[in-house]
């Protein structure tokens, strides 16, 4: 009767070591397309991300750099104060965007051009997303807003 309940225990814990991995594996696997990374514009130049990487990049928008194509496509230039990269985006910027002001950008990096699917801008005059803030911050080039 003891040898008849450790194998039943024994068995319980294979299973449940079982489930275990199955339910991770599918955990893991459902959030592969939903993990998306931050970098800058210098860490992008320093590590290439691989072709079918999604991340973000922050920065600033160059001023001057902004391009606007026929229809909705429209292309600028990100930088952190060391590096810059290019970006490609169709579709409907949000209405704070502009030169000269903080943006994230979601997507792929094909290339040498970082081809946008989502555009995230400033809220107001003093906004500015937390990575990059700690971006610029890294490089030496934030400097806090003056309080009103």
């Amino acid at each position: 009767m003891a040898g008849l309940k450790k194998k039943r225990r024994i068995q319980m814990i294979v299973v449940g070591m079982v489930l275990l991995a199955a339910s991770s594996a599918l955990i893991g696997y459902a959030m592969k397309d939903g993990i998306e990374f931050f970098r800058s514009p210098t860490q992008i130049a320093e590590n290439r991300p691989g072709p079918n990487e999604r991340f973000r990049v922050g920065g600033l928008v160059e001023v001057d750099s902004l391009v606007r194509g026929e229809g909705k496509a429209i292309t600028f230039v990100v930088t952190d104060g060391n590096e810059m990269i290019n970006v490609s985006f169709t579709g409907i910027l949000p209405d704070l965007f502009g030169e000269g002001q903080g943006v994230v950008a979601t997507g792929k990096l094909l290339g040498d051009t970082f081809v946008a699917t989502e555009i995230l801008a400033k809220h107001d005059e003093n906004y500015m997303p937390k990575e990059v803030i700690d971006a610029l911050k890294e490089q030496g080039i934030y400097e806090e807003p003056a309080e009103s």
